[in-house]
């Protein structure tokens, strides 16, 4: 149950400051996502001691996990403009360079910490047996799906990332999905739509089917039989997708050493290519 669902679930057992602050969060979680709670008090007119106890009224632990549920409605369902004002308040006096750093620095922390390995392990498997890989990732998941695509077809003999020329475009790239196969898709939010739904049908068509995204909750994990997470964040108009970069680092370099035979014979001939034809410059700059 997400905040705003919790909110209406117990709202007529709130008191009055709590109704006050209740409605401040709806109206402005864009804003209250990123305050402390003594801060989220004097912007809602109510004291610090109501904001914490309205956390443990909505059943949370404690603040902090409070301010976690209003981080996802931020990912999930503000505007980009939302996210720029939010981020223009936030760094008034603090400088973003260091602070987006350590962030990122945290959402790869919490990567490493709740990351299944045996999901992790069960994705290298698939892949590495499968007939041919479809990728799929659209907006701000688009260069991860074009990553991925650009080192598995390196390592491997079919690997199309599917290209987003419409809706009934992507569906028809990948109609001839078999149960031999494998679909990777990406999607951070704000979640791609296109996306859930082509795994959708990839999965009612019998392939194999892996999400690469931020959170249980995400709309991918319902229709993939594999759910790598790595944890994202908002960065005002820029999505935070360092954690998801590591991991597909991973995956791309855990499949090369279960077929190091081949990617060797692969990269002999690769390296041939690239010293006849001069592709790496081998002057000292």
């Amino acid at each position: 149950m997400d905040l705003i669902e919790r909110i209406k679930q117990k709202e007529a057992s709130f008191s009055k400051g709590q109704k006050k602050l209740a409605k401040y969060i709806l109206e402005n979680y864009d804003k209250a996502a990123f305050l402390t709670a003594s801060k989220l008090g004097k912007e809602a007119g109510v004291s610090e001691s109501t904001v914490v106890r309205f956390a443990y009224v909505l059943d949370y632990d404690g603040y902090p996990q409070l301010q976690k549920a209003m981080n996802v409605i931020v990912k999930t369902q503000s505007s980009s403009i939302q996210r720029l004002n939010a981020a223009a308040k936030r760094y008034e006096t603090l400088s973003p360079l260091k602070d987006i750093l350590k962030t990122d620095m945290n959402r790869i922390k919490d990567t490493v910490n709740e990351i299944d390995e045996k999901e992790f392990e069960k994705a290298v498997e698939s892949i590495v047996n499968a007939r041919k890989v479809y990728i799929v990732g659209s907006r701000s998941s688009g260069f991860l799906a074009e990553f991925l695509g650009y080192y598995l077809k390196m390592i491997l003999d079919d690997v199309h990332v599917v290209e987003f020329t419409g809706e009934v475009g992507v569906f028809e790239q990948i109609h001839r999905i078999t149960p031999e196969d494998v679909f990777i898709g990406i999607s951070f939010p704000r979640y791609s739509r296109v996306t859930a739904q082509v795994a959708q049908f990839a999965s009612r068509e019998g392939a194999t089917t892996i999400a690469i995204t931020d959170s249980m909750q995400s709309p991918m994990t319902s229709r993939s039989k594999i759910n790598l997470i790595a944890k994202s964040d908002v960065m005002a108009v820029v999505d935070s997708l360092t954690a998801p970069l590591s991991v597909i680092n991973a995956l791309a370099v855990a499949i090369s050493i279960r077929k190091q035979d081949e990617v060797t014979k692969r990269f002999q001939i690769l390296e041939t290519m690239w010293r006849d034809y001069d592709i790496y410059d081998k002057k000292l700059l």
